[in-house]
């Protein structure tokens, strides 16, 4: 058998050739025709939002791991698809509860919390809520939710929360500082400066022993009432300061990574900001000039900065006729101020549009509610952009986002949408006169307390990240990662104190 192979090839070579030659030639054509009908990446990523929204994070996640065995090391499209099966982890980080560990929180926070009760308000909606998996998963921060969404209960919480101070407080600042301005007949007035200690710390075995962990930390970006940024201490020696006015100001390190050591990066550092209040005449405010290609860009559409159909019907049904810039701009921020609700959000990653899911929801958080406000003012030729940090008000410090608007001929001026919500619905010990004014002070108007890291959001950081980031809107609370791997929030801890020295007049 093995001689008469050869002499089958050799005496039967014209015969046998014609069907191999047909079989290669098929062969190519099904490549083609698959090359051809093969989904795009929008219409694979596509299902996969399809199965997550049913619910299928499993199936969604075997569609993006196999996906990713077929795209090589170097494959453009490999990043995105690694996001979105991360994001995927991410989405089940901020939905951790069960409707049992839920009710049990419940139990500590309210008083005479029945079950009837908690599950006539799952049937309300009342909560956050995902398909996972064939389980229903309620929100991380549902019960501080709960009391932000319906104030009524504050009566029935435990403990009580008694916020007079911080609101009376709150009201008397910003007096001072319009009284300032008016009497100055300037916008910056009444200077702080500030100490400010930050620590950002990597869990043990957040990354392999050895290998070295890149972090990014944020401070203060240069404004005219924000300046006299000074380091004066860093644990380890900063490898890296951005400039002055980076729209995402950070400081950079890296640290090898001990084993079952956790990994920490301090800074120290002072800086000097001052009250705003602008006294803006609205008679006196133009339109901005279109061909400033600088301003130009803040009337564009941007990620989470969308102008949809919903978007351009609420912005026609709040401004109506009204055509100056400044009146417009307020008549979104009042709306906002009396219409959406503060919530806390998930992670902004797994979000896909923030300032559409504000407007849909009824409810965001701060940055939400800065990007709803945001994209009303862009759509409408009014430049609007991102600012953000750090809220260091006695006895309210956060991380913070808010916003500017430019207005011919006074520049950038502060507004603060959550501020609005927070003056209208949630310091309820103040006068009503006392909450309206609170409010119209934070459209043109900003404390002190504040750190401003950012001038525009969804920017990158410098050096930029080999892995995915964080939060690919915001900067914070830092970012950090080893080799091209990302260090996710749930792998570290961070702490900003923040001591006022004296006022800069003294």
């Amino acid at each position: 058998m093995r001689r008469q192979f050869p002499d089958l090839v050799h005496s039967e070579n014209r015969r046998i050739a014609l069907p191999w030659l047909r079989a290669f030639v098929a062969l190519i054509i099904s490549c083609l025709c698959y090359a051809v009908a093969a989904p795009t990446q929008k219409e694979f990523l596509d299902r996969v939002n399809q199965l997550e929204a049913a619910g299928q994070f499993r199936e969604a996640a075997a569609v993006l791991t196999h996906a990713l065995a077929s795209q090589s090391n170097v494959s453009p499209d490999r990043k995105q698809l690694e996001f979105e099966l991360d994001r995927l982890e991410r989405i089940r980080k901020d939905y951790a509860l069960t409707d049992d560990q839920l009710f049990s929180e419940l139990k500590k926070s309210l008083k005479d919390i029945s079950p009837e009760e908690f599950h006539a308000w799952i049937g309300q909606g009342r909560f956050d809520t995902r398909a996972i998996d064939g389980e229903q998963r309620f929100m991380a921060a549902s019960v501080s939710n709960l009391f932000f969404r319906y104030p009524e209960l504050y009566a029935r919480r435990i403990p009580p929360k008694n916020s007079a101070a911080v609101e009376r407080l709150h009201w008397e600042t910003c007096q001072a500082i319009k009284q300032a301005a008016l009497a100055n007949h300037r916008p910056y007035v009444l200077p702080k400066r500030f100490d400010v200690t930050m620590t950002v710390t990597a869990d043990q075995n957040a990354a392999p022993e050895g290998q070295i962990i890149r972090a990014w930390l944020p401070i203060p970006r240069e404004y005219p009432f924000q300046s006299g940024f000074r380091m004066l201490a860093s644990e380890p020696v900063a490898m890296h300061t951005d400039e002055s006015q980076s729209p995402i100001r950070s400081v950079y390190f890296e640290q090898p990574a001990r084993k079952n050591r956790p990994t920490k990066f301090n800074i120290q550092y002072e800086y000097v900001a001052s009250g705003i209040w602008f006294n803006v005449q609205p008679q006196d405010v133009r339109s901005f000039d279109r061909g400033n290609g600088a301003l130009g860009v803040f009337v564009k559409e941007a990620p989470h900065v969308v102008f949809t159909p919903e978007i351009r019907a609420l912005s026609q049904q709040i401004a109506g006729d009204e055509t100056n810039p400044y009146l417009k701009a307020k008549r979104f921020y009042d709306w906002i101020s009396d219409n959406i609700k503060y919530s806390f959000a998930t992670e902004y990653s797994t979000v896909r549009n923030l300032s559409e899911y504000c407007r849909s929801h009824g409810y965001g958080d701060c940055g939400q509610e800065a990007l709803l406000f945001i994209t009303l003012c862009r759509l409408n030729g009014i430049p609007a952009r991102w600012q953000s940090g750090w809220n260091t008000f006695p006895g309210a410090k956060s991380i913070h986002d808010w916003s500017e608007i430019y207005m011919p001929p006074y520049g950038w001026i502060p507004v603060d949408p959550y501020m609005g919500i927070y003056a209208m619905r949630y310091a309820t010990s103040l006068k009503p006169e006392q909450r309206r004014d609170l409010r119209d002070f934070y459209f043109g108007g900003l404390d002190q307390y504040r750190i401003a890291a950012n001038s525009d959001h969804n920017q990158s950081l410098n050096p930029p990240k080999q892995s995915m980031r964080s939060d690919t809107v915001d900067f914070q609370r830092g970012e950090l990662e080893w080799g091209s791997h990302n260090i996710y929030f749930d792998t570290f801890s961070y702490e900003l104190i923040a001591k006022e020295i004296f006022s800069a007049a003294e």
